[in-house]
């Protein structure tokens, strides 16, 4: 069985770092699902390597090694690019290998994860190697407001607070996390009913839709489609939540 844990941040880093993660598996695990989140991250494992994984648009899936964890660094959304030394509009759905990035400071972090002995050290280690974070920039902070109202937010409106036209908003957002503000508002709103469909007691996926946004349930099962190639039940079948469906 796969065993996942997220570990908090340091308090200077959780602007920029949303969770260090770990995963493991005593068996070989096949097509291991990762679904669209609005972020990027950092992983590793002594099978893989170091790389860096750009935001993603639809699921994508992942074979983990027996007896071989993997760690990583998420990075929030639009938090990203000044860590990876690219914008992160060049990473969307892409894999690569953390050197492509970063040069010989990949294989020198590389050398020092091999020799950790734990998930904290591990992320210590990367910590170590992150450039200093200093202040976010207008649309980083016109990105975080879209995080924490869960996508739902008026772009003409984010637009203005940030002195931006529409059209100079979406570059920038593109820029900066990857995708564009609709994609992402998207994206957010998808990772929201999925954090509510988790959530006990579950109240059917009428109330999870509405909850999260969605015109109805129809317009949920569209997004879930779109991002993962499955209904909310296909997705959810191993929860009590498919039940409910």
């Amino acid at each position: 069985m796969d065993a996942y844990r997220e570990y908090v941040p340091d308090p200077p880093w959780r602007r920029w770092i949303e969770c260090f993660w770990s995963v493991s598996s005593a068996a070989p695990s096949s097509g291991y699902p990762v679904r669209p989140d609005g972020c990027l991250d950092i992983i590793y494992s002594q099978h893989t390597g170091l790389r860096a994984i750009g935001t993603m648009t639809v699921e994508q899936r992942y074979d983990l090694a027996a007896r071989t964890q993997t760690i990583g660094v998420r990075f929030r959304p639009g938090m990203a690019g000044r860590f990876l030394r690219v914008p992160p509009s060049e990473l969307t759905d892409l894999t690569i290998p953390l050197a492509d990035l970063w040069g010989p400071k990949a294989r020198e972090l590389t050398e020092r994860l091999e020799d950790s002995r734990s998930p904290e050290s591990c992320f210590a280690s990367i910590v170590e190697h992150l450039p200093p974070p200093g202040a976010p920039n207008d649309v980083q902070r016109a990105i975080g407001r879209m995080v924490a109202s869960y996508g739902m937010i008026d772009l003409d409106g984010l637009a203005r607070e940030a002195n931006l036209s529409t059209r100079q908003l979406r570059r920038r957002f593109l820029m900066e996390s990857g995708l564009t503000p609709k994609h992402l508002s998207r994206v957010l709103r998808f990772r929201r009913a999925c954090e509510l469909a988790r959530q006990a007691p579950f109240r059917g996926w009428p109330a999870v839709a509405a909850d999260a946004g969605y015109f109805d349930q129809a317009h949920l099962i569209h997004d879930f489609r779109e991002f993962t190639g499955q209904t909310p039940m296909s997705v959810f079948s191993n929860t009590r939540a498919a039940l409910l469906l």
